[in-house]
């Protein structure tokens, strides 16, 4: 099996630890039954060659790179949470916490086409997009737009750094069509 690319690779990989009730790449059970039936083909050659790209991308991306893939690609809600929580902690911006944690949380889960965004079991309650909910303390707007775009575009930068990493890993693996002879 190989990706079209480095994003869907990651979507893939962070989305396999979901696919089963108990969570996380619990590939074992289904290797088992696929191996009795004869080779591991379809479906559960797809899972097991996730479930290998994100043990693969967890152990050789640094632990930043890793927490900005999670909270912006991973369904794993707890996860997703816990990283958006750390990103909150380390990342650096004159704007008060509150808000740096609701820019955060917006951008890795923006609010998405379709009727209150409800394409997605994972969007916030509508008052969350909007930034003067987002202080307490009177700031203009302008001030307000210039933080949560320079929130953005760093942490989309930080990102980019990331999915450039997961391509050499991919690359070095042979995992992408492009590598595909």
């Amino acid at each position: 099996m190989s990706y079209q690319n480095v994003i869907s690779a990651v979507v893939r990989a962070l989305a396999a630890e979901t696919i089963n009730g108990a969570g996380g790449c619990d590939f074992e059970p289904k290797v088992q039954a696929a191996k009795q039936k004869g080779e591991i083909i379809g479906k559960e050659a797809a899972f097991l060659m996730d479930c290998w790209v994100f043990g693969r991308l967890h152990k050789n991306l640094s632990e930043d790179h890793w927490r900005h893939l999670v909270a912006k690609y991973s369904t794993h809600v707890d996860r997703k949470h816990a990283a958006i929580e750390e990103l909150t902690r380390l990342h650096r911006s004159p704007a008060p916490k509150r808000f740096r944690h609701c820019a955060i949380l917006t951008w890795a889960m923006p609010k998405l086409p379709g009727v209150d965004g409800k394409r997605s079991t994972n969007v916030l309650p509508a008052a969350w997009y909007e930034m003067d909910n987002w202080s307490n303390e009177p700031h203009p707007i302008k001030t307000q737009e210039r933080w949560r775009r320079d929130i953005r575009k760093a942490l989309d930068g930080e990102v980019d750094k990331a999915l450039v990493e997961a391509q050499h890993i991919l690359e070095d693996e042979g995992l992408l069509v492009a590598n595909v002879a």
